[in-house]
């Protein structure tokens, strides 16, 4: 078992720890903001005390069902890179703060991508598991989603499948996992920290994994190919952050926006690369990049996500009409009185930029709480890469 950093002592005074007095001040910001949105909850003054209390007693509080609601739901809505925030208030939460071990929070993140998953009407739906604590760090889940395609290294040099989980999948692969099939699009395990525990994998149930064949609707390319991508985007590398309290496994999905897929999943020179392949196939000249090859062939790339999904009854969004829906969440946070931060890099489509509205814009990148951190140690995880763990 894995020693910890202990809780710091208190002053000699009695009075709280720097510590303490630091998430006394987050979790008041918090509960005024709560009450402050949601009146009908009363005057925040006694919630304050009895969480002063609850963190002298043992350093850290324990949020009521409504606050992890609440939080959850305006990480979202100040989630400054993404554009599908229109509707932050459907998000649903699970509340399985009681889970700790690594075995029941996979067969949670399975359950997750199920009812996220609904038969291809997407829900957007967030599970919350055990926080961090003083003297024990929370559960980790080292994927940078739960489904993710796995990128075995060959003896050329090259990668099968999905470079940018190549680390992943080697780490993968060193637990114990057999490897796929080996073929571009095997879905990786889950790699699972838990409490006590080591890592370990736990391979996704084929139920929980809903995926869509991507075809072209004028050529049968992407059938020959064996294009394919799964349905439900569920973040799991980013860190739920609400009134000082951290939650690192609280995986959290929307739906897919069709050039999340089309423009950067499988266009990326370092994901899959399959401009060069798509203009090849439309006979294109590729020897001069003013023939704009590169660009013909994203757009017919998209066209085959949208048309896919399409086709298959699954949720999705496309960029011109998400990038309108934005513009209406602003307007209307803007009413309310309230700050929409925003990276313009990612709100931005990487496709017909100047096309959409959400380009002609400047946006503060402000970031605000309750929110979703991205922590290096998430993202050194993700490569596979080994993280000692401290409270």
């Amino acid at each position: 078992m894995r020693k910890f950093l202990a809780r710091p002592r208190r002053p000699a005074s009695g009075g709280p720890t720097p510590a303490e007095a630091a998430l006394c001040r987050e979790a008041a910001e918090f509960v005024r903001l709560h009450r402050s949105e949601e009146p009908g909850l009363g005057r925040p003054e006694r919630r304050l005390a009895e969480i002063r209390e609850e963190i002298r007693g043992t350093g850290t509080y324990r949020h009521t069902a409504e606050e992890l609601e609440f939080g959850a739901r305006v990480a979202w809505r100040n989630s400054n890179r993404c554009i599908g925030r229109l509707y932050w208030r459907s998000l649903r939460v699970r509340d399985l703060r009681h889970l700790t071990d690594a075995e029941p929070i996979a067969r949670a993140c399975a359950e997750h991508l199920r009812q996220a998953a609904n038969g291809g009407r997407i829900r957007p739906l967030i599970t919350v598991f055990a926080p961090d604590a003083p003297g024990r760090p929370a559960p980790r889940i080292w994927n940078e989603q739960l489904i993710r395609y796995a990128g075995y290294r060959t003896t050329d040099g090259r990668v099968l499948g999905d470079p940018r989980n190549a680390g992943l999948t080697d780490l993968a692969l060193r637990l114990g996992w057999p490897g796929g099939p080996r073929t571009a699009f095997d879905v990786l395990p889950l790699v699972v920290e838990g409490v006590d525990d080591k890592p370990r994998v736990f391979e996704l149930p084929q139920d929980a994994v809903l995926e869509v064949p991507l075809d072209h609707p004028d050529d049968d390319w992407g059938r020959e190919w064996g294009l394919r991508w799964h349905a439900v985007p569920a973040i799991s590398g980013m860190c739920l952050e609400i009134g000082g309290i951290h939650y690192p496994a609280a995986p959290f999905n929307g739906w897919y926006m069709g050039t999340e897929i089309g423009a950067r999943n499988l266009a990326d020179t370092d994901r899959y690369d399959l401009l060069p392949r798509v203009a090849e196939r439309l006979g294109l000249d590729t020897g001069d990049d003013r023939s704009l090859w590169k660009d013909r062939a994203l757009v017919e790339l998209n066209r085959a996500v949208l048309h896919s999904f399409d086709r298959a009854g699954v949720t999705m969004a496309d960029h011109h009409t998400e990038s309108r829906r934005f513009v209406t969440h602003l307007e209307r946070e803007e009413h309310k009185g309230r700050p929409v931060p925003a990276d313009w890099s990612w709100i931005v489509p990487p496709m017909s930029s100047a096309t959409t509205e959400v380009f002609h814009r400047t946006y503060d990148t402000a970031e605000l709480k309750p929110g979703f951190a991205h922590h290096p140690e998430a993202t050194a995880r993700a490569r596979g890469e080994s993280i000692r763990r401290t409270s």
